[in-house]
């Protein structure tokens, strides 16, 4: 019979690999009005399908930015993105759901505030150009306090937050959110930005900091907050991403939905809806809308470099619209009746440039645990808004789209075989 051996048990030699800590992921949004909202609720549906191993609704730090203020609140709020797409896009019937046209009700008490002011501001107009009878532009000026800062009310966006989220396991509260929120307004009095959410600003109800984030002067007046008056986010900064990256998070995944547009010939040539020869052609509207769009996009690019220099050991990935892609450009920044065919549009189009970035982005995502699922990005029957009826020359461009990809997976694949043969 065998002795049981005196000798301890010697303990396992450690592997030499240091178990690392899960990484922090943060998702920062920019703006771009009700069509920026629309792009973005279908570029993180199609994100939220393909990426595995990153939960859109339990990151550890989330930014916001005027429209993309709106959709943060409800990420962190436990509405995924499919749901977001339910009640804001197509229209859910429910207690939850968004109806557009509380967008466009009249700023009623903007109006009236400045329309009291007229008969003493008309008096002082008149007395000037009395005192001095060639300087009426001086008189004209003195009326320009009596023309609105707004249009539409801001304040039916706020009660509509503030009504979905104190329901059961939604929260109105910063401080009582399962994750950080950070919501960035601009103080118009001083043009500095504030991040709602932050320490000392945490007691403002989130629905409120929403309407100052996403208050774009001469469309909505200014958010009054504590003394304060506060217009859109976007004013200093496009997207606001340091805030999420001065949080310590090792990926950042961004999602801005204005791109100047790209309306060279090669990109004409695929576009049925808008043929222009030059943008010019469009007149001022065009005009000012790629103008628009470059700045924003201009400052966009010059905070990506200082984060890359700033943060170098942060993987940042940022999704945005191709920019030859005339269907996000030409469409009204404004708009919300074209919501379900963009919202899908915006779904199908970030599905087709993920496929075509797979490569470039797997490796960079694989440092945090995330892998692309490319057989859910091969699936041609997969739709976001089920309500939707696909044209015939929409089926077309998706079908193409997927004969495309699956034709760049095949020559891919066949260039990695021909490498491995003959190398």
């Amino acid at each position: 019979m065998r002795r049981p051996s005196s000798r301890k048990p010697v303990a396992p030699r450690p592997s030499g690999r240091r178990l690392r800590r899960p990484s922090r992921v943060g998702i920062a949004l920019a703006g771009g009005g009700p069509l920026g909202a629309i792009y973005e609720i279908g570029a993180l549906a199609a994100l939220s399908e393909a990426l595995h191993g990153v939960d859109f609704n339990h990151a550890d730090v989330y930014v916001g930015v005027s429209a993309g203020s709106f959709i943060a609140a409800g990420l962190v709020n436990g509405f995924s993105p499919h749901q977001l797409s339910r009640l804001f896009i197509e229209g859910d019937k429910s207690a939850d759901r968004f109806d557009p046209a509380i967008l466009l009700r009249p700023a009623l008490r903007e109006y009236w505030q400045r329309l009291r002011s007229l008969p003493p501001l008309a008096a002082q107009a008149a007395w000037h150009y009395i005192m001095h009878p060639g300087n009426i532009m001086g008189s004209i000026e003195r009326l320009g306090r009596v023309i609105p800062t707004g249009l539409f009310s801001g304040d039916e966006v706020d009660r509509y937050l503030a009504h979905i989220f104190v329901q059961p396991g939604r929260t109105n509260d910063f401080r009582k959110l399962p994750h950080k929120l950070y919501l960035v307004a601009t103080d118009l009095d001083t043009g500095e930005s504030l991040a709602f959410g932050a320490p000392g600003t945490d007691h403002i109800p989130v629905s409120r900091a929403v309407q100052a984030s996403a208050a774009l002067p001469g469309v909505f007046p200014p958010v009054a907050i504590e003394g304060r008056y506060f217009v859109d986010g976007a004013l200093r900064k496009t997207l606001h991403a340091s805030i999420a990256l001065e949080q310590g998070v090792d990926l950042l995944l961004c999602v801005n939905p204005l791109v100047p547009y790209d309306s060279r010939p090669t990109h004409r040539a695929r576009d049925r809806a808008h043929r222009l020869g030059k943008l010019v052609e469009g007149g001022l509207p065009v005009v000012l809308a790629q103008t628009f769009r470059s700045i924003i996009h201009s400052r966009l690019d010059a905070g990506m470099e200082r984060y890359k220099t700033a943060y170098p050991d942060t993987d940042i990935v940022l999704f945005e619209p191709n920019r030859s892609d005339a269907d996000m450009f030409f469409t009204n920044l404004f708009s919300y009746s074209s919501r379900r065919r963009l919202c899908e549009h915006a779904y199908q189009k970030t599905r087709f440039e993920l496929w075509q970035r797979r490569h470039e982005l797997a490796p960079r995502l694989a440092r945090h645990g995330i892998h692309i699922n490319a057989d859910v990005l091969r699936d041609e029957s997969m739709t976001l808004v089920k309500s939707i009826r696909r044209r015939r020359d929409a089926m077309l461009e998706f079908e193409t789209a997927n004969a495309l990809r699956l034709l760049t997976h095949t020559l891919d694949d066949l260039e990695r075989y021909l490498e491995h043969m003959y190398p």
